[in-house]
């Protein structure tokens, strides 16, 4: 492996890389948030081709590459405590913009049951992350399929404070399986990231073999659905009961969901729609294409990092620092009703926007305000052990 030869400006290049990756992966999903699936002329959109699916499954990726980072030196004590007061914080936020009504699926909540999932394998040997890892990616999604007739439909609602103290099991399993992220399956990308972020990602080995390795899996896996569905009896399967019902939505042309994607769960009248990879469908080859296509885009920032002048990276850099604050007011600004209605000025104007504030939030040295509150509370729990 090679050693970086300024051991300072490498690392500080990987937190970069990082960071970068985080940004745009916000970026991306700012955009599926936008624009529509499908446009006027009824293909899919150039922003969910490339990001649908993909954007917020690599923030879960790198969510588990900060945790491998930040509990990395920390005690064991020290790194589950902190570990899960950051859940409860993004948890708690989750909660409160479950209220904003934005037509977004927040994301929060689900990623504060996946750091606590986490939290007995901050320590884990690789192999058993690569077990955890292939249990998420393949034995959830089947026992899903077997299961979800025989359990209470999800809503789809965002998690609220009122769900959570007057539905606590039903808002759990929907969280954990059922919803939108599911967290059993979703861990699998935690696991992926925890991996991930013990290598030495200073290395520009390292880096292109993330790059050359998740782009290899990505398209594996694509490929693998294609020829499973195009040329095995996968689609005459799909399309023999067309429209299909899809829980907690109702039923569905076999051709939208193939196009647009799904609501993190798949129909379950045939064992064929494991063979699918349309964005959030949480299906074996989806979990695994948009996990390798995370690690991928790891790797192409970390090269990036390393080749161009820092200058070029600071706003990519700056939103990624920044993405919980970021997030939020995303959310929020969503469900207001002054954004233009033309998809493409409203993502200029928000990506815009979070480019600017977040280098000049950056230049002052502060942590975002979202962000502050995380790290004080993770600091004091540390603390408290």
């Amino acid at each position: 492996m090679l050693q970086p030869r300024h051991p300072q400006a490498a690392g500080e290049s990987r937190l970069r890389g990082v960071d970068a990756a985080r940004g745009l992966a916000l970026i991306g999903m700012v955009a599926t948030h936008i624009y529509p699936a499908v446009g006027d002329d009824g293909a899919v959109t150039p922003a969910h081709l490339l990001a649908a699916g993909r954007a917020s499954a690599a923030f879960a990726v790198l969510a588990g590459v900060a945790l491998a980072l930040s509990t990395g030196r920390l005690p064991a004590p020290q790194a589950r405590a902190s570990t899960v007061a950051r859940a409860v914080c993004i948890g708690t936020i989750g909660l409160a913009l479950g209220y904003t009504h934005s037509g977004i699926a927040v994301i929060l909540c689900y990623y504060a049951l996946m750091f606590i999932l986490a939290v007995p394998l901050l320590r884990a040997p690789v192999a058993a992350l690569v077990v955890v890892t292939v249990l998420a990616f393949a034995v959830v999604p089947a026992a899903g399929l077997l299961s979800r007739d025989h359990l209470p439909p999800p809503t789809l609602a965002d998690p609220t404070f009122g769900r959570a103290f007057t539905h606590p099991v039903n808002l759990t399993l929907e969280m954990g399986f059922t919803g939108f992220y599911p967290a059993l399956a979703w861990l699998g990308y935690l696991c992926v990231g925890l991996a991930v972020g013990r290598l030495d990602l200073r290395s520009t080995r390292v880096a292109a073999a993330l790059l050359a390795g998740g782009g290899t899996i990505a398209a594996a896996a694509s490929l693998v659905s294609w020829a499973l569905l195009r040329h095995a009896a996968g689609m005459a399967a799909l399309e023999s009961v067309d429209p299909v019902e899809v829980a907690g939505v109702g039923p569905l042309p076999v051709r939208s969901i193939l196009d647009a994607g799904l609501y993190g769960s798949t129909p379950t009248n045939t064992w064929w729609w494991l063979a699918v990879d349309t964005p959030h469908s949480s299906t074996p080859v989806d979990l695994l294409h948009t996990g390798a296509a995370a690690v991928a885009l790891l790797g192409f920032v970390l090269l990036l990092s390393r080749l161009l002048p820092p200058l070029m990276l600071i706003p990519l850099v700056a939103v990624g620092s920044m993405t919980l604050t970021l997030y939020c007011t995303h959310v929020i600004v969503m469900s207001a009703s002054f954004l233009p209605a033309d998809p493409t000025p409203s993502f200029l104007l928000q990506a815009a926007v979070a480019l600017t504030v977040a280098t000049a939030w950056r230049a002052s040295g502060a942590r975002g305000p979202a962000e502050a509150i995380v790290a004080a509370a993770t600091r004091g729990t540390r603390q408290l052990v």
